[in-house]
């Protein structure tokens, strides 16, 4: 069963920073160090699709939307099953409820998080 917990989004002032972690099923991070699953972070603002942010696979291999590049980190613990997104110089555009989530390498299926809202404001 997959099981994916968001927590560490808030409020925060243009140009500060946040750190999400995502608490994953221990199963999930195995199946993600044999390379069976790819681990990521979406975003989502009302009105708008679910758009990536950020995604890992094993090995440490990385891919950012373009307009995160360079101020969003995505990284993974496997120790403690856990999923992180360091944001640092947020701006308004960011804000968001940020989802986990786990998707099959095979066969493209996503589990997700309950997500966690992000606002950047003044």
């Amino acid at each position: 069963q997959v099981q994916l917990v968001e927590s560490g989004g808030g409020l925060v002032q243009p140009g500060g920073s946040l750190r999400l972690s995502c608490a994953a099923s221990r199963s999930i991070f195995r199946l993600y160090g044999m390379g069976l699953y790819v681990l990521g972070w979406y975003r989502q603002t009302p009105g708008k699709q679910r758009e990536l942010v950020a995604d890992i696979t094993r090995g440490g291999s990385t891919n950012y939307a373009d307009s995160v590049k360079g101020r969003f980190t995505i990284s993974g613990d496997n120790a403690q099953n856990r999923l992180y997104l360091q944001m640092d110089s947020l701006n308004p555009e960011d804000t968001a409820v940020y989802y986990c989530s786990a998707e099959e390498a095979k066969t493209k299926r996503k589990s997700w998080g309950r997500g966690t809202q992000v606002t950047v404001s003044s």
